[in-house]
């Protein structure tokens, strides 16, 4: 067992996560490879989404989750098995989306089904992803006027503190 490639490809998955919630999209291209699979299903979108670039998925994100949009993604359960310079993974995930311009709030989990290459600069990246949802649920923050969001790095208007 591969150890080293394994913990390496939990931090991989966690940085994808980490710069895609915190918008560092240069730090988030780097965590795919160039010609990485995507596919994506999401029923607020109304259709699944489907990239073959890196360049498209990164386009794609930086353009749908700019302005005041929040995300925040946790992945746990990893199963990794490592076949030398390759490898899969299982990840149980969760997500919460917050769109201020839309007044709605989106949560769902399901499973991430990755896989991974170590690339010729030594660096492991995700050569394809997908996921299969067990939920996904929105509500409209019109139903529910007591929420108030106190703090939103993207939003100047409120408050937020650094750590």
């Amino acid at each position: 067992m591969d150890l080293e490639a394994i913990e390496s490809i939990k931090r991989l998955k966690h940085r994808y996560f980490r710069t895609l919630d915190l918008k560092q999209w240069d730090e988030f291209a780097d965590c795919l490879a160039e010609d990485v699979r995507a596919r994506y299903g999401t029923m607020a979108m109304g259709e699944p989404l489907h990239f073959d670039s890196r360049a498209g998925v990164v386009d794609w994100m930086r353009e749908q989750l700019s302005g005041g949009t929040i995300t925040v993604h946790v992945a746990q359960h990893p199963e990794v098995d490592v076949d030398g310079d390759r490898a899969s993974a299982s990840w149980a995930f969760e997500d919460t989306v917050i769109v201020p311009d839309f007044k709605v709030v989106i949560r769902g989990a399901g499973y991430y089904s990755d896989e991974y290459r170590r690339d010729a600069d030594g660096s492991w990246r995700i050569a394809a992803t997908k996921y299969e949802r067990i939920y996904e649920a929105i509500t409209s923050l019109d139903d529910t006027p007591s929420f108030r969001l106190l703090a939103n790095r993207w939003d100047s208007s409120l408050a937020h503190h650094g750590g």
